[in-house]
């Protein structure tokens, strides 16, 4: 028996088995997916547009999305990526009220400029075409 086509065959079977799995998990995250999107919920395309999901159609594959009010569009259900989660803003702490520090034990205190170190540009002539 050639090892060599044995090989082949349990390579070619593992491969077969994560293409298996992975199209589950694909198929398991969709269906999750979409039990989330309900009327109400606040939703996001794949192209980063934020609405209001008002209805799905789903003999006609369509979702109605209010962008503004009184505004609705008409979109593709495929291309309503998630329902977007609310953010809750956190209370800030004591640290954060008091604001940053600043770092004070490797600055230098503005003094006297030292001999020979510029505090200004210096003020130099363009040569001019008559010079020459």
């Amino acid at each position: 028996m050639d090892y060599t086509l044995i090989l082949i065959a349990v390579v070619l079977a593992v491969f077969v088995f994560f293409q298996y799995r992975s199209s589950k998990k694909r198929q398991r995250d969709a269906a999750e997916r979409l039990a989330t999107l309900l009327p109400g919920v606040e939703v996001m395309t794949n192209f980063g547009l934020y609405g209001t999901l008002v209805s799905i159609d789903e003999d006609d594959n369509m979702a109605y999305v209010e962008v503004a009010p009184k505004t609705v569009i008409k979109l593709h259900r495929q291309v309503l990526l998630k329902a977007v989660d609310p953010v809750v803003p956190e209370e800030p702490t004591e640290d954060a009220k008091s604001g940053p520090e600043l770092n004070t034990s490797s600055s230098t205190p503005m003094t006297e400029p030292e001999f020979g170190e510029r505090t200004k540009k210096p003020n130099r002539k363009k040569p001019s075409a008559d010079s020459e």
